[in-house]
């Protein structure tokens, strides 16, 4: 038996005003998982997101990762998981070896484990050389870089991504989608939505797709496509839901 690292449980999320952002979501990721989480812009993606992160509050249905809650258990849950918003805002006062510093200094990450990774990761992305930069002088894409690097530093259980690919060049995008593989082989679990269907099939062994904060299909990769693409189902489930 799979061990579940992500369980959402009647999840439901309604801002003030009335509006339900997200509709009675349930969704198990397991260990080893790289799911894809699809759907147009405002149908639930980044409110799901958010709120397994921990950085949204709701009050209808529960969220656990690890068997942990999120609720319950914030900093707990936090310690094991790491969140990369689609938009990378960091602090821009600080050198990249600074910040990376910083993070690793908050998750207790030791000092020969930090500069192992830091290295690996950062000559990978080729930003190794940009380090003693301020974040200021970084372009988006460069930022990006360096937070992915910085939600590596502690072995996160749970990595959510909210658009990860969006501002990488295409060497990046793809040394990323290595790094998936790799810390999924370790047990990890991934989380992250996109828009990149061609992404999200060749990538994903698990797919959800979610429409007007309704989980409308999840499953296996092959199931979820059957003997069409990616992109003509998500389509066809759009036009006929």
């Amino acid at each position: 038996m799979q061990n579940k690292i992500l369980e959402i449980k009647n999840f439901s999320k309604t801002y003030p005003g009335g509006k339900r952002a997200v509709d009675g979501l349930s969704l198990d990721i397991c260990a080893g998982d790289i799911y894809g989480f699809i759907g147009q812009n405002g149908a639930g993606k980044t409110t799901t997101l958010r709120a397994v992160s921990g950085i949204l509050q709701f009050d209808e249905g529960e969220i656990l990762i690890d068997g942990n809650s999120v609720k319950a258990q914030p900093v707990l849950c936090k310690s094991i998981s790491a969140y990369i918003p689609d938009n990378p805002d960091i602090y821009e006062f600080l050198t990249g070896t600074q910040y990376l510093n910083y993070i690793a200094d908050i998750f207790r990450v030791d000092q020969k484990t930090r500069s192992e990774k830091i290295v690996k990761y950062a000559d990978m992305f080729r930003i190794l050389d940009d380090l003693g930069k301020l974040v200021s002088s970084y372009s988006h894409g460069m930022k990006q870089k360096l937070v992915i690097i910085s939600a590596l530093l502690h072995s996160p259980k749970l990595l959510i991504l909210d658009e990860p690919f969006v501002g990488l060049d295409p060497e990046a995008a793809f040394k990323l989608k290595s790094v998936f593989k790799e810390i999924c082989g370790q047990g990890c679990a991934i989380f992250f939505s996109t828009h990149v269907l061609d992404v999200a099939e060749k990538l994903c062994n698990k797919i959800a797709i979610i429409k007007g904060g309704k989980l409308i299909a999840c499953g296996d990769t092959d199931e979820v496509r059957g003997d069409s693409s990616l992109e003509k189902v998500f389509m066809e489930v759009l036009e006929n839901k």
